[in-house]
């Protein structure tokens, strides 16, 4: 979805949070002596210096570790979780802050930002990957959405869903004291919060769907990666993958039930459901990467018919080998072989031309 739309609409939805909270009061004398019945503190607690400390350093030590294998296996194609992880980290950074000021609404308003934003770099690039994974065994014919449309399928589905949060948000933002419009504008966008977790649970059907038609009709391509280690097997990446869209899932979940209460409900002022089921999952979706890096699965280049885009005696990584020349040609053309007849899928042009 648009950026720039997304950060304006959870920066209205936070601003608005702060505004009503605080209509016609005056701030504490001391912030710190009850945060709970502090209305003027968004978190209705005092952020955690030592979950905070801890928080950051896993997400950069795991941001610095996706950064090392994109760089080492030109993984362009997971970029969008890579940066995603940086940002996310930053996020829980800002809560050392609101830990010294914990009714600074400038504070909060940057880290609510940060912390629900990042992850959509995460599912953008499970988005990509399914694709990917779908053209490289050549199961097109398993998948109910052609896999070069997997991603503009679902980013317009994002679209759409955040557009009707966008006119919740308008509405709430509009309502000034009319209760009954507010809770009308925040009934909108917690459906579309909801389409988005619609959105997201049928990408995994699809995934599923994918795998399990795989492994009935498509024995040979199933079985094909027995003769490597099984950390090098595609299943291994296929097994990863479902991790850390379950990680995803959960932390949606937990976002969209958190809203559901309103701002300030039950869930957004309790520290320890942030960590158990926002950063824990998202730190799963990440980590699961970390040792099944889907660059060492995945060529660098892969076209519409499964197979390696530039076949030249450049090197080229396949299952985190370095395979020059013949050997790329040989492990290609054993990964690339059809389930009907043996052929592989070079072969079968061959013939066609």
């Amino acid at each position: 979805m648009p950026l720039v739309q997304t950060i304006a609409i959870s920066l209205a939805f936070a601003t608005l949070a702060v505004a009503q909270s605080r209509q016609g009061l005056q701030p504490p004398a001391d912030p710190f002596a009850d945060p709970k019945h502090d209305v003027f503190n968004p978190l209705r607690y005092i952020a955690s210096d030592s979950l905070s400390g801890m928080g950051v350093a896993l997400a950069l030590v795991l941001a610095f570790g996706q950064t090392f294998w994109s760089i080492k296996y030109r993984t362009k194609f997971m970029l969008a979780m890579v940066i995603a992880a940086y940002t996310y980290a930053l996020g829980i950074a800002i809560r050392f802050g609101l830990s010294r000021h914990p009714d600074s609404s400038g504070l909060y308003i940057v880290e609510y930002l940060f912390v629900t934003l990042s992850p959509c770099g995460f599912i953008a690039a499970e988005y990509v990957l399914l694709g990917r994974l779908v053209r490289w065994l050549g199961g097109d014919r398993h998948m109910l959405i052609r896999p070069q449309r997997i991603t503009l399928v679902f980013v317009i589905s994002d679209v759409t869903t955040f557009l009707i949060q966008a006119a919740g948000g308008g509405v709430s933002a509009s309502a000034h004291e009319d209760l009954k419009k507010a809770k009308a504008g925040s009934n909108i966008f917690l459906a579309g919060l909801a389409l988005q977790l619609a959105s997201f649970l049928f990408f995994i059907v699809l995934y599923l769907r994918f795998i399990t038609r795989m492994y009935k009709f498509e024995k040979e391509a199933w079985v094909r990666d027995t003769h490597l280690p099984w950390y090098n097997d595609w299943r291994t990446l296929a097994a990863a993958f479902t991790v850390s869209c379950a990680g995803v899932l959960v932390r949606s979940i937990y976002r969209t039930v958190e809203l559901s209460e309103g701002f300030g409900g039950y869930l957004s002022r309790t520290e320890v459901f942030f960590y158990t089921l926002d950063f824990v999952p998202l730190i799963v979706a990440l980590l699961v990467y970390i040792p099944f890096w889907p660059g060492r699965f995945l060529p660098q280049e892969v076209t519409t018919d499964g197979l390696v885009s530039d076949e030249s005696d450049a090197e080229k990584t396949v299952s985190g080998l370095k395979l020059k020349g013949p050997e790329l040609e040989e492990i290609v053309t054993l990964r690339t072989r059809s389930a009907d007849g043996g052929e592989t899928l070079s072969e079968r042009a061959g013939k066609e031309q």
